[in-house]
């Protein structure tokens, strides 16, 4: 259990709020080793899909919101994956041992939406699977520093499906004032980052929920919602 508060206290101070990949590209295969896919079944095979990344071999963070509210329900986690609708041979799936959502997370309002998945085997490292490394716990990303959100999700407002390949987009890290303004949710500083661009249409999109702000190759906060 120390692990994991160890884990939850580096990243929640610096939570990143959004939710659909928009105004992305494609990346090159496997240039993204930490990116998992990760799914929750409950007993009626209710199915919700959302993405992760690998911190540690047995450990992947995500968005607490990616659990279905079934108690029973099942969670796996896919990494190595490029094209999570193709059975690649770097593709290694692990069930989940338990997950470990933050104590104070409000479905509500989604506040604390992270989430640590303990997987019931280590991962395997290779090429295309290797953890994504965590910042000090004093390390802040600043306004207008470039940073990255990943996913399968949406590539459109009106696209109805996710996309079978990794896409990527760069956000630029804004002034809290900025989403303070546009009373984006309860948005508030010490939880979450904003970040976006006003004169481009960028932002993680459904079902890239639980996947991280990269920046500087490091994990800076977990994609929410947006």
């Amino acid at each position: 259990m120390p692990a994991v508060l160890i884990l939850l206290t580096l990243l929640l101070p610096l939570g990143a709020g959004a939710e659909e990949i928009i105004g992305s590209h494609e990346v090159k295969p496997h240039s993204r080793p930490y990116m998992a896919f990760v799914v929750s079944v409950d007993i009626e095979g209710n199915k919700r899909c959302c993405r992760g990344f690998l911190v540690q071999d047995d450990f992947v963070l995500t968005a607490a919101h990616c659990r279905n509210s079934s108690p029973h329900s099942a969670m796996t986690v896919t990494l190595g994956a490029h094209n999570i609708k193709a059975k690649e041979e770097t593709q290694q799936i692990i069930p989940v041992e338990k997950a470990f959502p933050h104590p104070d997370y409000n479905s509500v309002d989604r506040t604390n939406d992270i989430m640590l998945l303990k997987l019931e085997s280590k991962a395997k490292r290779t090429k295309a699977v290797r953890p994504l490394m965590l910042p000090r716990p004093d390390a802040q990303v600043k306004p207008g520093d470039v940073c990255s959100v990943a996913g399968w999700g949406s590539t459109s407002n009106n696209a109805t499906k996710g996309s079978a390949c990794l896409r990527e987009a760069q956000l630029i890290i804004k002034k809290d004032q900025e989403c303070k303004k546009k009373r984006f949710r309860c948005y508030t500083e010490t939880t979450e980052i904003c970040a976006g661009d006003m004169k481009k249409i960028k932002a993680p999109s459904k079902g890239d929920s639980g996947g991280p702000l990269v920046c500087g190759n490091k994990a800076y906060g977990v994609v929410t919602y947006g």
